[in-house]
């Protein structure tokens, strides 16, 4: 293992986003914070528990998913395509590290710095909404494991895609629409049946509703299958990565 190159790729990509910290943190952190103030605090006080939970509290671990989701593959997604755009990843190519410590520096990067924002908006959330975290050690492990899942799953549109505008038709047209819907601010039980069972197929109500299940006890689907389906995307995105670089498609040609 590699790990001189290994760090230097991490330190570069942690690097670029102390160079753009109001991009990087400031704005999700700050745009996160209009969503407690309207919904927590504006809208949340005119509403009734949600299983003997305020709303504002409620809608925390969906909107740190939220932001979660989204800067996870912005930050990998950028990190790897700007090396294809300027034509350095063909440096990267041809340096002494493999496919597994690529990833490991741009995933682990972005990592990073998706906790970093994460626990910012949980302490930034406790200024405007008064929470508890039952579970805080399986808090911070399903925050790990989607950051990591989203990272992997960014830096494969980051291979993938060949201009700017396509690294933002995912995160933009597919993920936040699957977050909304995937009972960031309601639960699905308050849905009609049909529509609880149409919900399952979106795949990002186990990710809000086994870290929900982390702050509260509650959850939509059992923690187990949260954690199943996250470990399943994982696994595939790995593979899909491992493919990429193993036959260059989009990296190579």
């Amino acid at each position: 293992m590699n790990m001189h190159g290994v760090k230097a790729i991490y330190r570069f990509e942690m690097a670029r986003t102390f160079r753009t910290l109001m991009q990087s943190i400031a704005a999700p952190v700050l745009s996160t914070s209009l969503y407690f103030i309207v919904f927590g605090k504006a809208i949340g006080s005119r509403m009734g528990d949600i299983d003997g939970t305020t709303y504002g509290a409620f809608i925390i671990p969906g909107l740190v998913m939220l932001s979660l989701l989204s800067e996870s593959i912005s930050n990998a997604s950028f990190g790897i395509y700007l090396p294809k755009w300027s034509g350095t990843i063909y440096e990267l190519l041809s340096a002494p590290v493999s496919w597994v410590e690529v990833l490991l520096g741009y995933v682990g990067a972005a990592t990073t710095k998706s906790i970093m924002l994460g626990l910012l908006i949980l302490g930034t959330a406790r200024i405007f909404v008064p929470y508890e975290i039952a579970h805080p050690v399986w808090m911070l492990g399903f925050l790990l494991l989607t950051a990591v899942t989203f990272s992997l799953f960014g830096f494969i549109i980051g291979l993938w895609a060949d201009s700017f505008q396509k690294l933002q038709v995912v995160p933009l047209l597919i993920v936040t629409p699957l977050t909304f819907l995937g009972g960031a601010f309601y639960s699905i039980n308050m849905l009609p049946p049909v529509w609880q069972s149409i919900t399952l197929f979106n795949p990002v109500v186990y990710l809000i509703s086994g870290f929900r299940w982390s702050f509260y006890g509650l959850a939509d689907v059992h923690i187990g299958v949260s954690v199943g389906m996250t470990v399943a995307f994982l696994l595939i995105c790995l593979v899909i990565v491992w493919w990429v670089f193993k036959t260059g498609h989009k990296i190579r040609n």
